[in-house]
């Protein structure tokens, strides 16, 4: 009789506490994530619609690890790349070359934009459950922190795994003035391709990166909210591994 009595005292326990987390922690989280994904979407820097705001030009340095084979110099505008310097040292016989954009073009760098619509979309989710909102189950909360943690993944990923260009793109862009001949991948040392009247093949690829201070900040937010995220279905998890509540 007291063992029982216990257990029943016990399950009493832990279905306030999950009542508790439900209505009150539940909430608090969420407010947490609104306020670092609102941090993250204004680090992007892109003007709303309708503003008519300027957004500014930032110069940024290309680096290769332990060479100098390229060096030059990147000027991004929001999400677009608007100029670029680029010097190339062939590795054969030193030669430096010299490459630049179109002054009267820009290259819009998709993978920014899309980011930033994951990361609103996110927010949507996320204020669709105001402080009023009642959550009944933990399958309703898990249900909404696997929908943000989609969004968060995938604004992620855009930036850190964007996609590969083709030398058809490239030249499609109207970026460059060279034609590529088939549809050889920018990245695949023998590739063909013709500049002026004469053919080129890709003998060596050489990967440059510059740091966007900016950017970074916006991948430690996701970070942090993925972080937040899945410490909160680890506490529905905690109580579900202790009686059977229905909250699945």
């Amino acid at each position: 009789m007291a063992a029982a009595m216990a257990s029943t005292a016990e399950r009493a326990v832990l279905e306030e506490e999950f009542k508790w987390l439900l209505q009150e922690e539940v909430h608090a989280v969420l407010r947490q994530l609104q306020d670092i994904l609102k941090e993250a979407s204004h680090r992007f820097a892109l003007p709303t619609s309708g503003s008519g705001a300027a957004v500014r030009q930032e110069n940024f340095v290309l680096s290769t690890s332990g060479t100098d084979q390229v060096k030059g110099v990147l000027t991004l505008q929001g999400d677009a790349l608007c100029q670029a310097d680029v010097n190339l040292k062939m590795p054969r016989n030193n030669q430096l070359l010299h490459f630049a954009f179109r002054e009267d073009k820009q290259w819009k760098l998709q993978q920014i934009q899309d980011a930033r619509n994951h990361v609103n979309q996110a927010i949507y989710l996320l204020m669709n459950r105001d402080v009023n909102y009642q959550f009944k189950t933990g399958s309703e909360v898990l249900k909404l922190m696997d929908a943000v943690m989609l969004q968060l993944s995938r604004a992620r990923n855009r930036l850190t795994t964007p996609a590969t260009l083709t030398l058809p793109e490239i030249a499609s862009s109207g970026l460059t003035n060279f034609k590529p001949a088939g549809g050889s991948i920018l990245h695949n040392p023998g590739a063909m391709f013709e500049f002026g009247s004469q053919r080129y093949e890709v003998s060596h690829v050489h990967k440059v990166e510059c740091v966007v201070p900016w950017l970074n900040d916006a991948l430690v937010f996701f970070t942090v909210s993925l972080q937040l995220c899945q410490q909160l279905k680890d506490k529905i998890s905690v109580f579900s591994s202790y009686w059977n509540y229905r909250p699945y």
